[in-house]
């Protein structure tokens, strides 16, 4: 049973008209990201990373199915013949031909390294849109470029240099380059670009995994970070922009490809110029929800925690946020849930 806590901390203008991503349905989505953090916290440190994103995927769509949708994963746990649940293409929902169409982009233990290991800003996370709203983005490596809100549009680009965007953010926040905080996954791939970062003097803020967390964190000034860069993988920079249509920013994504077969994987879903640089609302447009669940403690949310109410009753507790792009609106949500 759930007794979430909402509290609004940011609201612009109410939509006049409801698009299909009823008002409703921006709870119910936290709802099935709780579900799957929830499920994978029974399992944060037992080195078990496939059991744990299991538990995840089964709980998501369980709860997904409790939902007055007809819904459609866009991006999921892989095409049909990799995943047995919640893969591309996959029908979700309680109402399929009735209710309103959504597309679901979704990754129900992002971090499942982190989760095995006990570490942190392992997440449960979901976007939602109206139907053809979010790229198709193959399952390949994606470059990516963020910052968050406030500076003029334009201001990063993935055409020019790593040392070249951040002088253009700097110059864009009044300060010198060395001020400026970069996010990078820690990766060999990346020891360039960390370097580069470096010489440049500014900070680099290295993350083990959970690059959803790392563009996001962009957003919040309490976490310091100005800039994310750097590769990884393309669903996740779909999730990413869906934040950032929510809550501002910008992003910036290009698909890399390691073969022949990749590219073959991006054509089959309509990808065509497989140079191209995405920009947020190529990802991510129209009306669009995203939601988050921590799994682990993190930049971003609390992890699940298993308490003891004064009755005695044992509980776990929940951190959420949940956003929509129409209202501008962010809501961060406390749950309890009980343990039968």
């Amino acid at each position: 049973m759930n007794t979430p806590h909402e509290t609004d901390v940011l609201a612009s203008k109410r939509p006049d008209d409801e698009s299909a991503l009823e008002r409703v349905l921006v709870l119910e989505m936290v709802r099935v990201t709780e579900a799957a953090a929830v499920a994978a916290a029974q399992l944060v440190g037992h080195g078990d990373e496939e059991a744990a994103d299991a538990a995840a995927v089964a709980a998501m769509r369980r709860a997904f199915d409790t939902l007055y949708m007809d819904g459609t994963v866009v991006i999921g746990e892989g095409e049909r013949d990799e995943a047995p649940m919640l893969y591309i293409g996959e029908k979700v929902g309680g109402a399929p031909g009735r209710g309103p169409k959504i597309d679901i982009a979704l990754d129900p233990l992002e971090g499942t390294t982190i989760t095995a290991k006990a570490g942190p800003n392992a997440l449960a996370v979901l976007a939602a849109a109206e139907e053809g709203c979010l790229l198709n983005a193959p399952d390949v490596y994606m470059d990516k470029l963020a910052v968050g809100p406030g500076l003029p549009d334009g201001v990063i680009d993935l055409a020019r240099s790593p040392s070249d965007n951040v002088r253009a953010v700097a110059e864009a926040k009044g300060v010198d380059p060395s001020r400026i905080k970069v996010c990078v996954l820690d990766r060999p791939r990346h020891e360039e670009l960390i370097a580069e970062l470096r010489e440049l003097g500014c900070g680099v803020v290295l993350i083990g995994d959970g690059d959803v967390a790392g563009v996001i964190a962009v957003t919040d000034e309490d976490t310091t970070i100005d800039m994310y860069m750097g590769q990884g993988g393309a669903p996740e920079g779909v999730l990413a922009a869906a934040a950032l249509r929510c809550v501002g920013g910008q992003f910036n994504g290009r698909l890399v490809f390691r073969n022949d077969d990749e590219k073959a994987r991006a054509k089959k879903w309509g990808i065509t110029d497989l140079d191209r640089i995405y920009k947020l609302e190529d990802l991510a447009k129209g009306d669009c929800i995203f939601a988050a669940t921590g799994v682990t403690d993190g930049s971003l949310l609390e992890g699940v925690k298993r308490r003891r109410k004064p009755t005695g009753e044992l509980i776990m507790t929940t951190h959420s946020v949940a956003m929509r792009a129409s209202s501008g609106t962010v809501r961060w949500v406390k749950g309890e849930h009980r343990i039968d």
